[in-house]
């Protein structure tokens, strides 16, 4: 291993690799990419090694870690088997707004047996018309008596074809843009649902994304998640800790391919000399070294202060934002360093590559993260400048 930053180590570090090793999740996760299925099997035994929902509370079945020692454990198993079963291990939080806001037949239902990995819930929010801003959503919930009639359409929908339920997002009656978000837990069998798997990805194609259309779905009132309206608030909150915790897992693999190529360049002879002692190497590989670590730390400490209970948005967009950029960054440069092998599929980084693709533009495309973050900046100088004292345009 490289000196810089060395990769944590303690016995929860060591559990999970050892699940990693028994799982042989390193070579599922290359033959996911050429033969894409959900991993059922690998999702229930990380449910059953206790490795879904790191963060969910003991007492509805998680690990209840702090948030930083859950950045460790995901950004290992990022390391051994890329973006898929890291993500895996975070669906219940993906889906915790059902947790905390469902009711207690639904949480039986639905959440528990999917913090075993015995289900799969999904969330839906995205529409061909609708994506970073919420306000556009065009799924509509009609109320005829104790029932909502849904009716609308959702696209790039994770696991369209695979999950049993899905967290569906809309809004209630005929409100236009800008009305109030509605959560649903919607089983996907029911009558009127029909779902299509899109043309193949350009990574995470285990994901099998895709398009499905609701056609007057008859759902129970208590399919409702939380009140009418308030569903797009906590949906929000859950993004904060998301954001932050992907951070992790997009620098696990990007340190994974960091590493292998360290390793390679100083093997490989050309000219008489290892490619390490040739500066237009060595030095690339130094900058994304020190800009995946810059990413890790500022990981950490988003992830310590949403922990404390302090604002942490901006801080955590921030960390996605570097997180996902750094690590496409050092990836490329992997796939350079190894040559015609790296570009090839008999490397993992071409893989590894197409899968942090997704990380500027899922939860949050980076434009909008950016500008989360920038109207913090100015809205904290404008408190200061408001203060008490001359300002400093004085």
């Amino acid at each position: 291993m490289p000196a810089l930053w060395p990769l944590p180590d303690d016995s929860l570090v060591r559990e999970v690799r050892s699940v990693a090793d028994q799982l042989a999740l390193a070579a599922r996760y290359r033959a996911l990419d050429r033969t894409p299925e959900f991993p059922r099997t690998e999702f229930r035994a990380l449910g059953e090694a206790h490795l879904l929902g790191l963060t969910i509370p003991p007492k509805a079945g998680g690990r209840g870690l702090p948030l930083e020692r859950a950045a460790v454990v995901l950004f290992h198993l990022a390391y051994v088997g890329g973006t898929t079963f890291a993500k895996l291990s975070l669906q219940p939080e993906f889906t915790s707004v059902l947790l905390e806001r469902g009711s207690p037949d639904l949480v039986r239902r639905w959440f528990d047996p999917l913090i075993r990995g015995e289900r799969l819930v999904g969330n839906q929010i995205t529409e061909p018309a609708a994506g970073s801003d919420a306000r556009g959503l065009a799924l509509r919930a009609e109320l005829r008596g104790d029932v909502y009639e849904l009716t609308g359409e959702k696209s790039e929908a994770a696991f369209a074809a695979d999950a049993e339920a899905a967290l569906v997002y809309g809004k209630v009656g005929e409100g236009g843009p800008g009305e109030p978000v509605t959560a649903f837990l919607v089983p996907q069998d029911l009558a009127g649902i029909s779902r299509t798997i899109e043309p193949t990805d350009m990574g995470e194609r285990w994901q099998r994304r895709g398009r499905v259309v609701y056609d007057h779905v008859r759902l129970p009132v208590g399919s409702r998640v939380g009140g009418e309206g308030d569903g797009f608030a906590p949906l929000l909150r859950e993004l904060v800790r998301e954001r932050g915790l992907l951070a992790a897992i997009y620098l696990g693999v990007a340190r994974a391919s960091l590493d292998e190529t360290i390793a390679y360049v100083g093997e490989r002879a050309t000219f008489g000399r290892p490619l390490s002692e040739y500066h237009s190497v060595a030095f690339p590989l130094v900058d994304a070294a020190a800009e995946l670590e810059a990413a890790w730390l500022l990981t950490l400490e988003a992830l310590r202060r949403l922990e404390l209970g302090e604002e942490a948005a901006a801080p955590t967009a921030m960390a996605k934002v570097l997180a996902s950029s750094s690590a496409l960054r050092a990836v490329d440069l992997a796939i350079q360093f190894h040559g015609g092998r790296g570009y090839s599929g008999a490397l993992a980084h071409e893989q590894r590559y197409r899968d942090l693709r997704s990380g500027p533009i899922a939860h949050g495309p980076s434009e909008v993260l950016r500008g989360l973050a920038a109207r913090s900046l100015w809205a904290a100088r404008s408190r200061k400048s408001s203060g008490p004292g001359p300002s400093s345009q004085e």
